[in-house]
């Protein structure tokens, strides 16, 4: 089976769900913010908190026209420019956020944007780079990520299966030995009936990897049955209040959300195990209270058992009901109680 490793901690099919909480622009322009919410997805259980490492003019221009221009949706009527600046995380402030999340424990790296940004995230020594799914079409990025040797989780909203296998090809020709991509739907939110989540086993298959979930949907539903369909992977966007009125705040999980979501993800998990008939451990105790046969008359030696004399009931002492037939007709060599389950020893 597919594996990969980030951080000493290996994810795939026989590891517990890889959960990863998505800070993006939850920060709303706050130090404090930033580090609060590192905590808080430690806390939860979350295995990684990731970043988003741009700057306005490295991911867009500050260009008034029309194709500049959002329509619709949460951003309706800004510009790319104007969000950008709003939403970007400081680059100042990522060495304070790396040692931070260190000191808590917990797992910290980024979505790089353009190769400056891998540059900077180089020398802080992040474990993985993250490629979010509007760059993954940008193959000389992912060529660049790749040859850090770091690992790489590459997000696939709006790609289709071609451009899914471009991108994997970019990376492997850049060097990147642990990979792993992510089903995702770039809608923000995103309705669960978008999600499809039939094509995870089929990315499986297809590609070969370790495949996980990139989830936008308002609440831990799909994260939680994708688990069930073969993800190993599940990222959400995290804030410490979904009404913050940051740009990503509303679609966003706050603690006590991200806290079920990592308990849910890991119990389904658990749960999936393997091909198993055997009784289970849970069951032991349970099993005197299946069905058996049982004498409901009171009858003497020598008799024949006739059908009014035996009935199926609980509890499971006695022969198994599947032995009734045999067990008609048949003549006792003791005298029976009502109330004596049927063994083979009452019988000539």
């Amino acid at each position: 089976m597919p594996q990969i490793e980030i951080a000493g901690r290996p994810i795939g099919p026989e590891h517990s769900p890889y959960v990863i909480a998505e800070l993006s622009a939850n920060h709303n322009g706050k130090l404090e913010t930033a580090l609060r919410i590192i905590e808080e997805a430690k806390k939860a259980g979350a295995d990684a908190v990731k970043l988003q490492t741009y700057k306005p003019d490295t991911i867009t221009l500050n260009c008034d026209s029309e194709d500049f221009k959002i329509r619709g949706g949460l951003w309706d009527g800004r510009s790319l420019y104007e969000l950008y600046e709003e939403a970007h995380m400081p680059w100042d402030w990522h060495k304070l956020l790396f040692e931070h999340a260190r000191k808590f424990g917990i797992t910290i790296f980024s979505s790089p944007f353009d190769n400056t940004a891998i540059d900077l995230l180089e020398d802080l020594n992040a474990p993985a780079y993250k490629i979010a799914s509007f760059e993954a079409v940008d193959l000389p990025l992912i060529k660049y990520a790749a040859s850090t040797g770091k690992p790489m989780i590459i997000s696939t909203g709006m790609a289709d299966a071609d451009e899914i296998q471009e991108a994997i090809d970019a990376a492997r020709e850049g060097g990147c030995k642990h990979l792993a991509i992510l089903h995702c739907v770039s809608g923000y939110p995103a309705p669960a009936q978008d999600y499809n989540l039939r094509t995870i086993p089929d990315m499986i298959e297809r590609f070969g990897l370790v495949t996980g979930l990139s989830d936008h949907t308002l609440d831990n539903t799909t994260a939680i049955t994708s688990v069930a369909m073969g993800a190993s992977i599940i990222e959400k966007h995290f804030t410490l209040n979904r009404s913050g009125g940051g740009p990503d705040d509303s679609f966003s999980l706050e603690p006590a959300d991200l806290e079920a979501l990592c308990r849910g993800a890991k119990t389904a998990w658990s749960a999936l195990g393997r091909v198993d008939y055997g009784r289970k451990s849970s069951e032991e105790g349970n099993v005197k209270f299946r069905r058996s046969l049982y004498f409901v008359q009171d009858t003497k030696a020598g008799e024949k058992i006739t059908p009014e004399k035996v009935k199926s009931i609980r509890p499971g002492f006695g022969l198994a009901p599947k032995n009734l037939d045999r067990i008609i007709g048949a003549t006792l060599s003791v005298d029976v109680a009502w109330g004596t389950p049927v063994r083979q020893d009452c019988l000539k």
